[in-house]
């Protein structure tokens, strides 16, 4: 690589001279006075858990850093060393690049560490025992130095052997589909069930070590010559470790009509494998975990609670799982008697709701199951094994996305059968059907008077689950022994919370890589700003607590969170139209990250972690005609005939990839590239367009807030990763940027006709006032933010200041700038952020003042609204808990999102 420009080194020291020039220009002080983020240069990088404990028993963690412009060339490499001193092995990775090729984010993987670690250029230390990947023959064999996994590249099974050493501890790892023609309405007598196997298309290594390797492996469920669902699954290994980590995803692409019972109603889908067993059935142990590091520990012939007492040094190695002595030493009435004692091959533990599990076991297929215990929360592990080796196994967010199962068969033989069930067969099956008739909303003018009651947008054939997509994380320990009660409750604890190495917001903030300068540390430092910080901990403790309240769990709606409150039931409106599922309306996702970014704290990466994989995943089409579009809020998260890109953001994503390196999230964006294409098949307005209509590539109707903000961000994100399709990304960005500025009312235009084939939008000959308050609530503040400090372009500055400046302007000065004011407009609190980001950008004295006075004395959340909750019970609730009527999401993400913004920008002139 090239050194980086000293063009773009000394336009960066410019800007940083002129960003304390605006500091000194709007508050009347030296620099030293106002806020500033702590440096974030090439010093060292202490690098610390989300939670306390370390790796633990997870097989490894990956972690992305960012780094301010000009600080590392593309080719630096870092290492890694304890808090000892001692070098810690890493292999590390470009995540994404500044426009002058300097280092933007890197992402870093251990296998190893458990207190902080600090990070820092130079060479990186080789781990001890490598992951090697061998891609010759018919498999692809990776090891660990640990354990060995063979990797199958075509037919049915996934993963051929899991060894340790020379012994076989897994093997015929592949996936299982059970479908079933008819829900439990239509009218058979019998519950018919099909199976289908999940069967390769593709396999790719994305990645050969030396500590971290993952392959991706792509295909569908097939039985005959159907074949559906398809599947993504990526694996990761990591360096000396004897477990390894699955992330599986599937695609819904079935049918199922309303009004009918026929259709692909999904009854299981799961990951099964097959265990060999060895040992005496009396040295053979289960394990399955119960509530919090609880477990059921058994043996498949127990020899505890017998009539005859084999002995309290026999009953007490085989609970702890260890091998038992020679039977001719035991009490003889017990050996001489071994042959009637049970053994119990089969073990079943369903989680059918997020309050309830219940275990039972049966000696054999055909033989009555017994119960074996209970309780509310299941932890989502097992183990099956013996004293020669075993596997553990573990299904993270169990509960929390039920209907989940494990199962274990066969354990009385010379192999078991291990089944993770992410849809349990013995839930009722997975019924995606939209959820009322239509009501007679045939045509348009009907479904607009539908969704002027029930705020929902009905169209007929538009309420499909076909494309959306759900993606799940497990576990599996190759053991060489049955576990000790202390390593089953590490290997636990990693599958109900995986561990997280995480870069200090000191890094995060001065980095200035997302918005520079819009986000900074919690400042408490005057009863003002501990007021809103305290305001900003309440809106997050109380949907956090909703989540548990309300039960905002399952398989398709664990992340996401309710719209709007109905005052009356003491109830959020989870059944009516669009004030349901919020689906990310307004930017949620992003209030969560930004208060993640600027406070590390674990408790909201775990939120906004949940909600992004669902709303990536569920709230989004990923097949079919409306690949690339979301969908507005509504009762299903599916439902509503609004299919937009705003819903799709790439925006919501870029977050946990940058801190994660998750590739599945980094596929999201990549898939997001070509999404203007979407344009050319959904009229977003059909239902209130007079004239005839007919899409023309050359010329969409698109707008500058929702619909570009919404584009950009998947343009910029492939850009700045150097994605496969970075060099267009790149160009649409600049020529985007470039028409909009160009227009004769710039962002106030609203909208413009745009090009697919060149990337640019015509510019108007006519100057229009098209401003909507919903334009820049989908996270365009942030974006612009980025990409004025990352391209030179004063005319797209200008353009955007200018509707910063005039949102939230009186209509008289609007109609002097523009010639017409802006129209009834609503939401100002959340644009208080604009008049606080111009004011810094422009030196803006009028403007920093109406920043807090807008979010004083605007809509939105005021300072006299109670900020507590109201305890509810029975009969007003259907369960205990608290409420607080005033809240609603909307509002909470735009105070948020302006608090967090407003501070970090203006806190040093709050009124």
């Amino acid at each position: 690589m090239s050194p980086i420009p000293r063009r773009s080194l000394l336009k960066a020291a410019a800007v940083a001279g002129a960003a304390a020039q605006f500091s000194r220009s709007l508050g009347g002080r030296d620099a030293a006075a106002a806020p500033r983020a702590e440096s974030a240069g090439d010093d060292p990088v202490i690098l610390d858990w989300l939670e306390d404990g370390g790796l633990g028993a997870a097989p490894g963690s990956t972690v992305g850093v960012p780094w301010p412009k000009g600080v590392h060339r593309d080719d630096q490499t870092f290492a890694l060393s304890d808090a000892d001193g001692r070098a810690v092995p890493v292999q590390s990775w470009p995540l994404a690049y500044w426009p002058d090729g300097s280092l933007k984010w890197t992402a870093h993987a251990v296998s190893s560490g458990a207190g902080k670690l600090t990070l820092t250029t130079g060479a990186p230390a080789a781990p001890q025992k490598k992951v090697t990947v061998d891609r010759r023959g018919a498999t692809i064999d990776i090891s660990t130095g640990v354990i060995t996994a063979r990797i199958g590249r075509s037919g049915a099974t996934l993963v051929k052997s899991v060894t340790r050493g020379p012994t076989e501890i897994a093997r015929n790892g592949r996936l299982v589909l059970l479908r079933q023609p008819e829900s439990e309405d239509g009218d058979q007598t019998t519950v018919r069930t099909e199976r289908f196997d999940g069967a390769i298309d593709e396999v790719t290594v994305e990645q050969a070590g030396p500590v971290r390797a993952v392959v991706r492996v792509d295909g569908k469920h097939r039985k005959g010559h159907r074949s559906w669902l398809p599947f993504s699954i990526r694996l990761y290994f990591y360096a000396g470790a004897d477990s390894f980590r699955m992330v599986h995803t599937v695609t819904y692409d079935g049918q199922q009509e309303p009004g009918r019972a026929s259709g692909d109603f999904i009854r299981g889908i799961g990951v099964r494998f097959t265990v060999p067993l060895r040992d005496e059935s009396y040295d053979r142990h289960i394990r399955l975990g119960g509530e919090g590091t609880g477990m059921l520990r058994e043996a498949v012939k127990g020899i505890t609670g017998l009539r005859r007492d084999p002995g309290a040094a026999v009953q007490a190695a085989q609970f702890a799982g260890e091998k038992l002595p020679d039977p001719a030493t035991w009490d003889q009435r017990v050996t001489t008697r071994l042959q009637y004692i049970p053994e119990w091959g089969d073990y079943t533990l369903s989680q059918l709701s997020a309050d309830g599990f219940a275990l039972r076991k049966r000696t054999k297929k055909g033989y009555g199951w017994i119960g074996a215990g209970g309780g509310r929360r299941a932890s989502g592990f097992g183990y099956v094994g013996g004293v020669g080796g075993g596997l553990s196994f573990g299904l993270r967010d169990f509960w929390e996305k039920h209907p989940a199962q494990l199962d274990i068969r066969d354990a009385h033989t010379d192999a078991a059968e291990v089944t993770l069930w992410l849809w349990s067969p013995e839930a009722q099956p997975m019924d995606l059907r939209f959820y009322h008739d239509g009501m007679g909303q045939d045509t348009f003018p009907e479904q607009l008077e539908g969704l002027n009651i029930t705020y929902e947008d009905y169209e007929p054939e538009f309420g499909t689950p076909y494309g959306i997509a759900r993606t799940s994380e497990l576990l599996f320990w190759a053991n060489e022994s049955t576990p000790s009660a202390e390593k089953l409750a590490q290997q636990v604890e990693a599958v109900r919370v995986l561990p997280q190495l995480a870069a200090p917001p000191k890094q995060l903030i001065g980095a200035k890589v997302f918005g520079p300068g819009l986000f900074s540390a919690p400042d408490r430092s005057t009863p003002a700003k501990a007021k809103i910080e305290d305001h900003l901990d309440f809106l997050f403790t109380y949907y956090k607590d909703q989540v548990e309240m309300r039960r905002w769990y399952g398989f398709w709606d664990y992340g996401d969170i309710m719209h709007t409150y109905d005052t009356v039931r003491h109830q959020w409106r989870y059944d009516v139209g669009g004030y349901a599922w919020d689906n990310s309306e307004l930017s949620p996702d992003l209030w969560l990250w930004y208060a993640y970014l600027r406070s590390g704290r674990a408790d909201i990466f775990r939120f906004a972690e949940a909600m992004t994989r669902h709303t990536g995943e569920v709230d989004v089409y990923h097949l079919g005609k409306w690949a690339g579009l979301g969908t507005r809020h509504g009762v299903q998260h599916w439902a509503d005939s609004a299919k937009q890109q705003r819903i799709a953001n790439t925006t919501y994503r870029r977050y946990y990839y940058f801190l994660t390196a998750d590739e599945r999230v980094g596929d999201l964006m990549h898939a997001n590239v070509d999404s203007d294409e979407t344009f050319l098949v959904l009229d977003p307005i059909r239902k209130i367009r007079t004239e005839p209509y007919t899409p023309d590539r050359h010329a969409l109707s698109i707008g500058f807030g929702t619909d570009w903000s919404g584009l950009v961000s998947a343009w910029l994100t492939e850009w700045e990763r150097r994605g496969p399709k970075w060099e267009k990304a790149k160009a649409r960005v600049l020529s985007t940027m470039e028409t909009i500025a160009a227009q004769p009312n710039g962002f106030v235009q609203g909208t413009g006709l745009y090009d697919l084939d060149t990337g640019r939008f015509a510019i108007a000959e006519e100057p229009v006032v098209g401003v909507s308050h919903l334009s820049a609530v989908f996270g365009l503040n942030e974006l612009c933010a980025e990409l004025i400090d990352l391209v030179d372009m004063p005319a797209f500055d200008e353009a955007y200041y200018d509707y910063c400046r005039y949102f939230n302007a009186t209509k008289a000065e609007q109609a002097a700038r523009y010639g017409s004011n802006f129209g009834s407009l609503i939401l100002f609190q959340g644009h208080s952020r604009l008049d606080a980001y111009a004011a810094v950008q422009t030196g803006d004295d009028k403007l920093a003042d109406r920043a807090w006075d807008t979010f004083y004395h605007s809509d939105g959340y005021q300072e006299s609204a109670p900020w507590k909750t109201e305890k509810v019970t029975g009969p007003t609730a259907l369960v205990a808990g608290s409420e607080a009527t005033w809240v609603s999401t909307n509002d909470t993400a735009l105070y948020g999102l302006a608090a967090i913004e407003n501070l970090a920008l203006l806190g040093h002139r709050m009124p």
